[in-house]
């Protein structure tokens, strides 16, 4: 395609007579609907677009002068703009509709390839999609897993593995390990005090800050030692014979660490399935991406920490400092935690918390009853929420447990009536401004 502030591609077209092209509209054979109607080999191979994608790319590529529709999802989209504009693009708008083609190439070529990958663990190509990934295309950015979700689900991670850990030890790694290795790793990144984290299903069971590690293990172990069995304990600190000394007689999956002192590594090892990692330090990503319907959701990640200056004091008795350092232990907590969610959290230590509930109440209730199960006091801890409360109800539930300050995001058009009963029980209460759903 032409660039027309290009003098020579102007001559040239002059020459030839080669009309301009405005727009490219292209709807791509439809590989991937044909794949989950469960087509056959060869008609898959002949779902697999070649000239169209060609021009998509080449439109896409050429956006300064060419507006590209990559497909009849963005027909209406396209036609409103146009209209709005006297038959014209604006050039920003061409640059959205390119990004749109790029990335639905990209997603139409992934989806090829890892059709096509499957197949080579058949004697025949023939095969569904349902088949083994295959390890026989070596990749230095695609592990196989030991399985998916499930057992009878196949799994893979595609990326990079060996920069963000090294296993040291242990069986395989799972689709669950990983998953649970993640929430442990980013949920670690939040604090700079040495910190020990358990986590079960994506989610903190146990968490405490304190000024050496086997005291930061005690003190999360204690918050609800029966989850802790079978999880995934992360540390923001070389593991060191202490440490490993009381994590030994617990049987876990995993121990993940940024490194462990010799003697600590070999009394782990003594474990044979016990998976021991190392991890290494790895840049946040740009965009979280998740697989819905017949695409995909992509979002920029919530990089936020609350921190003092986000903290509104909207009660008429304040915080301590002391509250203060446990409100934003429990809001780090918090924003790691599957919504609806609340923390309930003392001195540096996660005490319990309610769980992915409907309810913010039911998460409230939950959070107080597993704390009471384990023996935990909860006269004086703190609570944090995921976000606000649209009724007074969580603080009136809190106050009558003994909670002692509250954080929440704030914004609810009945705020009033949380406040109002804070401030006739003094009970502290802040605002971040802030909302962290996680679902």
């Amino acid at each position: 395609m032409s660039k027309r502030d290009e003098p020579v591609h102007r001559d040239e077209i002059a020459l030839y007579e080669i009309p301009t092209i405005d727009v490219v509209v292209v709807d791509l054979y439809p590989f991937e609907q044909t794949l989950a109607e469960g087509g056959r080999f060869d008609e898959l191979i002949e779902k697999i677009d070649i000239g169209g994608v060609s021009l998509l790319r080449a439109s896409a590529k050429n956006h300064a002068d060419v507006l590209v529709v990559p497909g009849r999802t963005w027909y209406a989209t396209v036609e409103q703009h146009l209209r709005e504009h006297g038959g014209n693009s604006t050039p920003e708008f061409r640059k959205q509709m390119a990004v749109a083609a790029f990335a639905l190439t990209s997603a139409y070529d992934s989806a090829i390839g890892s059709w096509l990958e499957t197949t080579l663990s058949s004697d025949t190509p023939s095969t569904p999609s349902s088949a083994t990934p295959s390890s026989a295309i070596p990749s230095s950015s695609s592990t196989v897993l030991r399985y998916g979700e499930n057992p009878h689900q196949t799994g893979r991670f595609v990326g990079p593995l060996s920069d963000a850990l090294e296993q040291l030890h242990g069986k395989e790694l799972s689709y669950n390990n990983l998953l649970d290795i993640d929430s442990a790793w980013w949920l670690m990144e939040e604090f700079d005090e040495p910190s020990f984290a358990i986590i079960k299903h994506n989610n903190a069971c146990g968490l405490a800050s304190r000024p050496e590690l086997h005291l930061a293990y005690e003190a999360a172990l204690a918050a609800d030692p029966v989850s802790a069995f079978g999880g995934v304990l992360a540390a923001n600190r070389p593991i060191d014979k202490a440490t490993a000394e009381r994590i030994d007689p617990l049987f876990c999956e995993i121990v993940m660490a940024p490194g462990f002192e010799p003697e600590a590594l070999a009394l782990l090892r003594s474990k044979k399935n016990r998976i021991l990692i190392k991890t290494h330090r790895i840049e946040r990503p740009k965009v979280l991406v998740r697989s819905v319907l017949n695409g995909r959701l992509e979002q920029t990640p919530d990089a936020h920490t609350d921190n003092r200056t986000d903290l509104k004091v909207v009660t008429e008795i304040a915080p301590t400092p002391a509250q203060i350092d446990d409100l934003l232990f429990a809001s780090k907590v918090c924003k790691h935690t599957r919504s609806n969610t609340i923390v309930l959290a003392k001195d540096g230590t996660l005490f319990a918390s309610g769980t992915g509930q409907t309810s913010r109440v039911d998460a409230l209730e939950q959070a107080i009853d597993k704390a009471r199960n384990f023996g935990l006091d909860l006269r004086g801890a703190v609570m944090a929420s995921d976000a606000f409360f649209p009724f007074p109800d969580c603080v009136e539930i809190a106050h009558r447990a003994g909670i002692a300050a509250v954080i929440q995001p704030g914004g609810s058009v009945k705020d009033a009536l949380s406040i109002d009963f804070c401030n006739e029980h003094q009970l502290p209460m802040v605002f971040t401004g802030i909302r962290h759903f996680k679902h």
